[in-house]
């Protein structure tokens, strides 16, 4: 059985007579432990899908479940890091991966301390959100994310606005995470090479009604570079679908 199975999804926008089409007919399978990542024009519903996931947003048809059951709202099963970190300014970093536990049970405690060593923040406990980079405020709403446990980690373009040299830090940090706590994860982003480099599969959606246009398994040995041969090759084969993705836009757009 897979962790995650998402089985005729649909999804619809309605706007006084207006009804929008932004998800069509999704179909995929999320196995325990893989790290997914999904590209896609703008516009194609990537958030809106793993928003669904999340249980954030429960107005669709079709069917997701997860290890089984049915998603039927938010959950800590479903662990979700935005765009922006959306920290507390007023707590410190432990305090805000603590969230709602009290630091004051060891067990807590303990976990806090652990996965502040996993993303890379010692040092940094007492410090405040205005204190830290913007990698680093990301590096702790993600293990607030994982001290809930999740079952599966959702993160929406969560290094879109951190600059180059922070972006490449925070995905070795990430795959450094996912081998150590072997949480299944599915990353929306629009970088291609960031999605080959992240991902055991590459999930690309087609335009909106976003579906399913292919879904690339990337088999690559970790680490990855992204210079070498195989690598530019399934960049190539990407590439590739995108090319198709755009010329099926310009073709329903024409109304041929």
């Amino acid at each position: 059985m897979s962790l995650l199975e998402i089985n005729q999804l649909y999804k619809t926008f309605e706007k006084g007579k207006e009804t929008t089409h932004v998800l069509n007919d999704i179909n995929l399978n999320v196995q325990s432990g893989e790290f997914i990542t999904i590209i896609g024009p703008s516009g194609c519903g990537k958030s809106t899908l793993l928003k669904a996931i999340a249980g954030l947003d429960m107005e669709y048809y079709g069917e997701i479940k997860l290890e089984g059951q049915k998603i039927a709202g938010t959950s800590i099963n479903q662990g979700f890091i935005f765009q922006e970190p959306r920290l507390f300014p007023w707590l410190t970093v432990e305090k805000n991966i603590a969230g709602n536990l009290s630091l004051n049970q060891p067990s807590v405690q303990s976990d806090v301390k652990k996965l502040i060593k996993l993303v890379r923040l010692e040092g940094f406990e007492k410090a405040y959100p205005k204190e830290l980079s913007g990698g680093m405020a990301q590096r702790v709403a993600i293990a607030r994310a994982l001290l809930r446990k999740p079952k599966i980690l959702l993160l929406d373009e969560p290094f879109g606005a951190l600059d180059a040299f922070t972006r490449s830090h925070m995905q070795e940090a990430l795959l450094d995470i996912w081998k150590e706590e072997k949480t299944s994860m599915i990353f929306v982003t629009h970088d291609i090479d960031e999605a080959i480099y992240l991902a055991n599969k590459v999930v690309i959606m087609s335009a909106r009604p976003g579906a399913v246009q292919k879904v690339i398994p990337i088999d690559l040995p970790f680490p990855r570079k992204k210079s070498t041969t195989s690598f530019q090759e399934f960049r190539h084969l990407v590439l590739n679908e995108f090319e198709k993705v755009d010329e099926l836009e310009l073709i329903n757009s024409a109304g041929i």
